[in-house]
Formats: C-alpha cells, structure tokens, sequence
C-alpha cells in the first residue's frame, strides 16, 4: 500500500518544513510515502469563500485516482487514540487498498465535491490547527501509527 499526503498550499515556515521532512523520512522507513503539494491559488482576495473552496475543490478532485481511499483531515471528523490510528492502518494495508490518500484542505476546508469523494474524514483534535500546523502533527501521528504496528519503540504507551 502507498500512502500520500495531499496539501493545499505550501508553508514558507522552515521549522515546520523541517519537522514536516523529518517525519515523512521516517514514515518512509516503513512505507511508500509521498507527499504532493497543490499550489496556492492565486487572485482570490475578492472572491467569496465558497468560490475559493471550489476550485481548491477541483484541484484535489483532479490529483484522486477512482480507487484511492480517500481520507479527509477534518475537524469534524472522526477522533481516534494512536493505537486505533495504527489499526486503521493495518485495516487498510489488509483490506488490498493500494493508494491510501490524505487530503489537508486549505485555510477555508473543503468543497462538497470532495466531501462527496472522500471515504472518511479524520479529525486529529477537537481543537482547530492551521492548515499548516496539521501537517505536522498529521505526519507524526502517521510515523507513529506505523511505528506502533512495526514494534519499533518510538511509541511507548
């Protein structure tokens, strides 16, 4: 199974850039990981909020396989513990899924096309995070997962 994580808009903070290749270098130790940035889109400070999320919206539609599992990082989502996280994980990799996709909105969210797309949505917190902080914490959650069903010792409960 390969796993990837699909952002809208890059982040300009080194710090985060660098916790955020820490992280997905180690996710790689485990499994096939790839992260795709989609760029920002551009002229958009007059247009209204649900025109934005629209064609944010298409952009991510048009990076999705039909076949991809397809999973939101939504504060509305789901919350699971890290354990559950990893057999989430486990669940996929078992199930033959082949493209394990994570999709990190924009500062808006998403449209209902790709609310309509996805398999599940995934909250990492009741607490919302910037769009750019979630990377982080999303791809440390993943190391961790991976690291939890590989019996490596980062994870100590």
């Amino acid at each position: 199974m390969k796993i990837k994580l699909l952002l809208t808009g890059k982040t300009n903070d080194k710090a985060l850039q660098e916790l955020s290749e820490k992280y997905s270098k180690r996710i790689r130790s485990f499994a096939g990981f790839e992260t795709e940035v989609i760029p920002a889109l551009k002229n958009t400070k007059n247009l209204p909020v649900p025109q934005i999320k629209e064609k944010e919206g298409k952009a991510i539609l048009s990076r999705l396989q039909p076949a991809d599992f397809v999973v939101l990082l939504d504060e509305k989502g789901k919350e699971m513990s890290s354990e559950k996280f990893a057999d989430f994980l486990k669940k996929q990799m078992n199930s033959g899924v082949k493209n394990l996709v994570f999709v990190v909105g924009g500062a808006y969210g998403f449209s209902e096309a790709v609310y309509q797309r996805a398999n599940m949505k995934l909250a990492l917190s009741q607490m919302t995070f910037s769009h750019q902080l979630v990377r982080v914490i999303f791809l440390e959650q993943l190391y961790r997962g991976l690291a939890i069903l590989n019996h490596h010792p980062y994870h100590n409960p």
